[in-house]
């Protein structure tokens, strides 16, 4: 976590996306660095989920990803000889209702495949393979 946020790139990406969402393109624009670069360090941000995706589609029917950032704060800290950081990541009301509700039907869907798969009548058979 230490070397992606110490990359001058990575902390741009930060910057830049708190503003708004933005693709990779304006971001390695404003970077002035290149796509496959803004791309290595959104990948190392996401791994920390300090940046979440957003598939956009615009009136053409096209799909392209936005970034924006999700780290609302790191601190730093040394005390007795030890190192630490300490980070906040920010999410939207409707990002946890809507990550509730999946995780709700999720588990609704397990229990009905678990009930269904209790009923069911036992028609497996063995056989002895060994050949003896």
């Amino acid at each position: 976590m230490f070397d992606v946020l110490g990359s001058e790139i990575a902390r741009q990406i930060l910057a830049l996306a708190s503003h708004q969402p933005l693709s990779a393109t304006k971001l390695a624009e404003h970077c002035d660095v290149s796509e496959p670069t803004i791309y290595r360090r959104i990948h190392a941000l996401q791994e920390y989920d300090m940046l979440d995706e957003q598939m956009e589609i615009d009136d053409d029917g096209h799909h392209y990803k936005r970034f924006r950032t999700n780290l609302e704060e790191a601190r730093f800290r040394i005390e007795d000889g030890q190192f630490s950081i300490d980070i906040q990541l920010k999410k939207d009301y409707s990002d946890k209702f809507t990550d509730f509700w999946n995780d709700l039907e999720k588990g609704a869907k397990d229990v009905s495949n678990d009930a269904s798969a209790d009923s069911r009548p036992d028609t497996s058979s063995s056989s002895d393979i060994s050949g003896g």
